[in-house]
């Protein structure tokens, strides 16, 4: 059975509660990192042969799960991943942290409390990597990756270093070509690898196993990077540790090591780098070395020299490689001179988890070095500083902006100059002496709105403004004389009322039907695609599944003038990663009849996991596995449904009669006053009941006030209370209903229920969500442009004189000198 992605996250995010509040993020990384990787290489390589990764006795998690509640646990626990490290040769490298720490798991039985509770979180059924499929190096290795995100967001500033956000790492695998490799005995390699995601992210994008090298500083870290590897089925690249300038450790024959692709994210601006420098040459042939105060460059020049001759690189830095002076500014004139320079993209600020402060990818190549040397040479430049999301406290790029970004740079796309263009060698080194700041070339800012005088004075929208919304009157060429007429020369003023704008565009015949555009184009891309998302099974590469997909969705849309296909682009790829990349994973490997399964949901657990046997969850409810219950409501139950909706209104009637009454005959002094419950306003039925009850008693025929205001209260409740009861019930018969459906289901009926009414209708309503938010657009500028000019001057004036004027009338009425 498979499992889900993000269920797997959550539940591993959760046991990282056992160790919160007792240990820095950048500390209980380590251990909860360190287990999920001896459970996962437990489950899928012990007692098998020639497996990657050998599992000794007394070395596995099993060994693990033995010492629960020893009181040498922590000791013991340290032995067993030791052994599992001697056996693989990676001790130093994934048994540095250790679980026998009384400083961060305490003393005796603290400590035996806390280790066993973890070991207990890591028994869940969720985490049987053996028999859920979790398939799992691709879901596992994301799910390490998952982690490494969360606790570097949790570090802070100076400890989040070690990860790369996987979107800029993506970039820097496509923009330097490595999809395009033919050459099976390819090199990789980063100098800075920290916890290993940049590397395999470009490495995954070869089209086969490329041999992997990484250097990382921090012993730690190193260990990070090699686990990663091998959740991501990469256990035979090869991660060292040490200072990469003082102690480089890919050395041939003496010097450094030269690979076929260099990525890195260097730590920025480094200020001790030069601490026990070996040069290696990196230096030789420049006028000037880096300052020492800052290792930017130190970097740039140990990655071109740790280049072949055909290499290419791609390395994120600061803004200020770009246009910093002395020293650097030589070396970035000879580094330029000599055409290893490719292409610049800037990036938005406050992307990595080390500085807020905004970056920049140079990308670098060898092999074309020789045609970018002279004036006909130039280099591709991408401002994307302005295309990213908030995400918490870092900005995060989004699928439509890893895509635009990569397709603009690989296919060299120039037809938005506020984003992209290829600025000539001439402009650089002439004009601009050998400056690379970005806005030089590229202003990507927003032209200023600017007010005309004379419309302000004399009436009128200035005809400039009306024009530059050509794009519109272009598709809709009617729409503008329903708008507008002439008013006098250069001058427009609007030819319905203000209010009248939206519904004027919107009821516009043209406006419509370019609507139909949107609905055209999706149902072409699902008729295209229905045979492949109804013939899901094993062999799919999920991987190639999406960009297949996606690729074929902008192919449909990129003719949509008023749809950015980009936008469109990232409607799919985000409900791909909240929903349907965990339904095709289940498809995978469950097939198309895990449609017709419900499963439980339970209360969630609390925190506190100590290894002791625990009281059963409590199921708080069910849903579909593959298919919500409301869609099964929606396609079967449309007549149900709309019963329960009628059904609901009238108890909304009677509940806002009961509310009037209540408040007609509540406060201070009324009747109902008298029957709240204490210390609350809250009316007491049970007070109330009793009095009517006690009021009968008395007389047979009792007419008076009190009776009748608690006798219709009395039966408003009751009504109310029996219809919300016939609603509660629609809703119990309804749910039986569709549970019962679910098990009659077929699989031609699961795949039209999850092809056409779930994944369509999803990504529909997102793509028709961005052509309204175009068409609001559209009337929101102009009714600005009809408010902006809607009184000139002298008509302000005018009113403004005569409301001095009658303020004078008025003071003087009350005595007042004015």
């Amino acid at each position: 059975m498979a499992i889900k992605k993000n269920e797997l996250y959550s539940s591993l995010w959760e046991s990282c509660d056992k160790l919160r509040g007792g240990m820095d993020a950048s500390q209980y990384k380590d251990y909860i990192l360190t287990l999920l990787f001896v459970k996962y290489v437990t489950d899928k390589f012990k007692g098998q042969k020639y497996a990657d990764i050998n599992v000794p006795a007394g070395g596995s998690f099993d060994d693990l799960v033995a010492l629960k509640n020893n009181k040498d646990i922590g000791e013991k626990m340290d032995k067993a991943i030791a052994k599992l490290a001697e056996a693989n040769n990676l001790t130093g490298v994934i048994d540095n942290a250790k679980f026998f720490d009384n400083s961060k798991f305490g003393n005796g039985k603290d400590m035996v409390d806390t280790l066993t509770g973890l070991v207990s979180i890591f028994e869940r059924p969720e985490f049987n990597f053996s028999n859920n499929k979790a398939g799992g190096d691709d879901i596992l290795g994301d799910a390490y990756e998952y982690l490494m995100r969360n606790f570097a967001t949790e570090s802070g500033k100076s400890k989040g270093q070690f990860y790369t956000p996987a979107e800029v790492s993506r970039i820097l695998a496509k923009v330097i070509g490595l999809g395009k490799v033919k050459n099976r005995n390819t090199t990789i390699y980063d100098p800075a690898c920290g916890s290993g995601s940049l590397l395999i992210r470009a490495a995954d994008e070869a089209p086969f196993d490329i041999a992997i090298y990484g250097q990382e500083k921090e012993t730690t870290t190193a260990g990070l990077a090699k686990m990663n590897l091998v959740l991501h089925n990469k256990a035979s690249g090869e991660i060292k540790s040490g200072n990469t300038f003082s102690n480089p450790q890919y050395l041939d024959n003496g010097a450094l090591k030269r690979f076929d692709f260099v990525v890195a994210n260097p730590p920025f601006s480094l200020k001790n780098w030069t601490d026990g420098l070996q040069e290696f040459g990196r230096f030789d042939g420049y006028d000037d070395r880096p300052p020492e105060k800052n290792g930017d460059y130190a970097w740039l020049l140990h990655i071109l020299k740790s280049l072949k001759p055909t290499g290419k690189a791609a390395v994120i830095l600061p803004h200020g490689v770009l246009f910093r002076g002395n020293a650097e500014e030589s070396l970035r004139k000879n580094i330029i001179d000599r055409g290893y320079i490719k292409g610049i993209i800037g990036l938005p600020a406050n992307l990595f988890y080390g500085t807020g402060i905004p970056a920049c990818i140079i990308v670098m190549d060898k092999e074309d070095a020789a045609e970018r040397q002279g004036m006909g040479g130039g280099i591709f430049m991408i401002d994307a500083s302005h295309d990213f999301v908030k995400d918490g406290p870092k900005n995060r790029l989004r699928e439509r902006d890893i895509h635009k970004i990569v397709q603009t740079f690989v296919n060299r796309i120039e037809d938005d100059p506020k984003y992209a263009r290829f600025v000539p060698m001439e402009e650089i080194k002439v004009k601009n002496g050998y400056n690379l700041n970005i806005p030089r070339y590229i202003d990507s800012g927003d032209a200023e709105d600017e007010q005309s005088i004379d419309a302000h004075l004399n009436g009128g929208i200035p005809a400039g403004d009306v024009d530059s919304l050509k794009r519109y009157w272009d598709i809709f060429p009617g729409l503008k004389n329903k708008l507008f007429k002439k008013f006098r020369a250069g001058y427009y003023q609007l030819k319905v009322e203000k209010d009248e704008i939206r519904g004027t565009i919107f009821n516009d015949e043209e406006f419509k039907a370019y609507a139909e555009q949107i609905d055209n184009a999706f149902d072409a891309w699902l008729k295209k695609s229905s045979k492949k998302l109804m013939n899901i099974d094993g062999s799919v590469d999920v991987k190639k599944f999406i960009i297949e997909l996606s690729e074929s969705l902008i192919n449909e849309f990129r003719h949509i003038e008023l749809v950015d296909f980009y936008d469109v682009y990232q409607v799919l790829l985000a409900y791909w990663q909240k929903t349907m990349s965990d339904d095709v994973f289940v498809l995978k490997y469950d097939g198309y009849m895990a449609g017709a399964e419900i499963v439980k949901i339970f209360k969630k657990e609390s925190k506190k996991d100590d290894g002791k046997k625990k009281a059963e969850p409590k199921e708080i409810g069910w849903e579909g596995k593959l298919l919500p219950k409301t869609v099964i409501e929606r396609v079967y139950f449309a007549k149900e449904q709309a019963e329960i909706e009628r059904a609901e209104q009238v108890v909304a009637e009677s509940e806002s009669r009961l509310e009037e009454f209540v408040e007609e005959n509540s406060g201070e002094g009324a009747i109902l006053a008298d029957y709240t419950k204490d210390d609350s306003e809250d009316l007491d039925a049970k007070k109330i009941a009793a009095k009517l009850k006690d009021l009968k008693k008395q007389k047979a025929n009792v007419k008076n006030e009190e009776f009748e205001v608690l006798s219709k209260y009395d039966e408003l409740a009751t009504t109310a209370k029996k219809q919300a009861s016939i609603v509660k019930d629609l809703n119990k018969a309804l749910e039986e209903s569709v549970k019962s459906k679910y098990k009659e289901l077929s699989e031609k009926e699961i795949k039209d229920l999850l092809v056409k009414q779930k994944w369509s209708f999803a990504i529909f309503e997102g793509i028709k969500s961005l052509y309204d938010t175009t068409s609001m657009k559209i009337a929101a500028r102009v009714t600005e442009l009809a408010e902006r000019y809607e009184n000139t001057l002298p008509e302000l004036e005018a009113t403004l004189a005569s409301y001095e004027k009658a303020v004078a009338k008025h003071l003087k009425a009350m005595g007042f000198e004015v």
